[in-house]
């Protein structure tokens, strides 16, 4: 594919839940040496109202069209926006609530994987992921320092975020494109490819973990260039 120059396109990525903009550094680099300028959106993870008006904030400093990429949880928050710069949206093994429901609602479509992690919020209603789950189920295919990585930084996700209905999704009105992570024990791959289809995403099939971005940034990558070259070809 060819390369694009930076101005053409922003892409703003959004980390989800027991992550930071940390997990995204492969794919930056990945698409910055395609000529595509990438950032990271620090979300608090507090409240879903406090995600989208991170991410807003971060969209305000960007002069371009944007194509926002979400994972997990993170999906809810990048069609939660109404800044009318967003052009299209990727969804990475990420969660799609439709107007009405709640992440929980989409989060426990399906039974849990067998070795997915027991989660309870704390008594400051905050979610934690087990140490040992960053191994066992959140990125089971990175390496053993990626996982300890992954657990040493951590930010648990507010009861708060995930328990409040979603407005009309940006999905409805936009493109959008889903990478569908089949090896994923944090989020059912049936419940992903019912998002997916509901959504009439872009489909493509990867046999990665929870953690793509990480695991399979290169399949990342490609999706989102995928995305950059729909948004180029029209401007």
């Amino acid at each position: 594919m060819r390369e694009l120059p930076q101005s053409k396109v922003t892409v703003v990525l959004a980390h989800g839940a027991w992550a930071d903009g940390s997990s995204w550094r492969k794919v930056i680099a990945g698409l910055r040496s395609r000529g595509v300028r990438a950032v990271a959106a620090p979300l608090p993870l507090t409240s879903l109202a406090d995600d989208v008006a991170a991410l807003d904030r971060v969209l305000e400093r960007t002069d371009t069209p944007v194509i926002l990429v979400g994972h997990a949880y993170a999906g809810a928050v990048i069609a939660s926006t109404n800044v009318p710069k967003v052009v299209a949206l990727v969804y990475v093994a990420a969660l799609a609530p439709e107007e009405g429901e709640t992440v929980a609602d989409v989060f426990y479509r399906a039974e849990p994987h067998a070795k997915a992690p027991q989660l309870a919020p704390d008594q400051h209603g905050f979610i934690w992921l087990p140490e040992e789950a960053f191994a066992v189920a959140f990125a089971q295919h990175a390496s053993p320092q990626e996982q300890e990585h992954l657990a040493a930084v951590q930010r648990p996700l507010a009861v708060a975020s995930i328990s409040v209905a979603v407005p009309r999704p940006a999905w409805k009105d936009r493109p959008s494109w889903f990478l569908v992570a089949e090896e994923d024990r944090m989020i059912p791959v049936q419940t992903q490819r019912f998002m997916a289809g509901r959504m009439k995403a872009r489909l493509r099939l990867r046999p990665a973990d929870h953690m793509p971005m990480l695991t399979d940034s290169s399949a990342v990558v490609d999706i989102v260039m995928e995305a950059v070259g729909e948004v180029a070809a029209d401007r």
